[in-house]
């Protein structure tokens, strides 16, 4: 598996950290895709992480024998989570998290690499916008979720470091640009004009990404090109006036989130289309509700849009909140793998960053544990 999402479901476990009976073993092989087929990476490094609530980081590092094949034997934490990855032509791929039962050795953890190219085709295989009530300023909040599908055997790269890898049009007269919690470090992006801009590889699979930008004051109508065909948009509006066009987007039921009624629209819309959205009378929310909603909207939406394009996993279903603790473990991972041990040789202040986004993400991993805990 590459760098999108884990493909697993946590145990839950106790908080308090307890050292599990006897050693756990996690091995598997790497594997780099080849068309329809997958080939063994001889040599791979490959790292085993470990993410608990006091430490995160590389505990061990093996060397992948021929066969592409490693092994792991340690004691686990019952509190913590590992999972295994390999950097190839530049790009950390993960495994799924490790089983922790002794008597059910995980060995067949795959860690799927792939060669990297930049003229790599993305399909868009959804797309979903929520447009919030006006603030108090008259300004709305838009969030707007993007899933893309790489259905080759590359990752997609940039060209250099000066072009994005992937691009797409945002609605005309929006401004500002936040990054949700995406597949992808927020600095990957970025907005140009009416355009959002992906630096960020995208490897064989999907990668979900997560924006939130304003709709100015006084708006009353919302067009939004489509350069690709889109295989399914999704748009809802808190605005019982409003209306939608575009493509084959037909009325849909209603969705009610935080309280608040959202229309929705839902189709296709081919290569050309613009959707369009005429939003009718303004309702003033108070500014902090506003911010507390679109953000809300973004976990909630992420679970929709997981669920409608991949409705399990094996024969288990994605429990809620699941795809947040998967990608806060990944984030995670990855910033150690690319830092850990080096801060002598990074600049400060990309250090005192790093030291910044892992603490919240930790944070942010902790909570969700707990919550989870709480539900179990």
């Amino acid at each position: 598996m590459s760098c999108a999402r884990l493909r697993l479901l946590l145990i839950i476990v106790p908080a308090v950290p307890a050292l599990a009976a006897g050693q756990s073993v996690a091995a598997g092989r790497v594997v780099r895709t080849a068309g329809t087929d997958s080939l063994p990476v001889a040599g791979a490094r490959v790292l085993l992480h470990r993410v608990g609530r006091g430490a995160q980081g590389p505990i061990d590092s093996v060397i992948a024998d021929r066969h592409g094949a490693f092994r792991f034997r340690f004691a686990p934490d019952t509190s913590a989570v590992y999972l295994t990855s390999s950097r190839y032509a530049g790009i950390e791929y993960f495994s799924p998290a490790v089983h922790l039962d002794p008597s059910r050795p995980d060995t067949a953890l795959r860690i799927v690499v792939s060669d990297t190219s930049s003229q790599v085709a993305i399909d868009l295989a959804a797309r979903h916008i929520v447009l919030a009530d006006p603030g108090q300023d008259g300004s709305r909040g838009v969030l707007d979720l993007i899933v893309l599908q790489n259905r080759g055997d590359r990752t997609l790269v940039a060209p250099d470091t000066l072009h994005p890898a992937w691009s797409a049009p945002l609605p005309a007269g929006t401004f500002g640009l936040e990054p949700g919690e995406s597949d992808v470090s927020p600095d990957a992006l970025r907005r140009d004009g009416d355009r959002l801009l992906l630096f960020a590889p995208v490897a064989p699979g999907e990668k979900q990404l997560i924006v939130q930008y304003g709709l100015a004051a006084g708006a009353r109508t919302v067009t939004l090109p489509f350069e690709q065909n889109a295989g399914f948009v999704n748009v809802l509006v808190a605005d019982p006036a409003a209306r939608v066009s575009g493509g084959a987007l037909a009325a849909a039921d209603t969705e009610v989130i935080q309280g608040r009624t959202y229309h929705r629209w839902m189709g296709p819309v081919p290569t050309g289309a613009t959707v369009r959205i005429e939003l009718g009378g303004p309702f003033n929310a108070p500014r902090w509700a506003l911010r507390a909603l679109v953000g809300g909207l973004a976990a909630g939406l992420g679970l929709v849009a997981f669920r409608a394009l991949r409705p399990s996993v094996g024969s288990e279903r994605i429990p809620p909140g699941g795809l947040d603790v998967d990608l806060m473990l990944e984030r995670i991972a990855q910033l150690d793998a690319r830092y850990a041990g080096g801060e002598g040789a990074t600049d400060p202040v990309e250090w005192s960053r790093y030291g910044t986004e892992r603490a919240q993400l930790k944070a942010r991993l902790e909570a969700l544990l707990a919550a989870r805990s709480g539900r179990a």
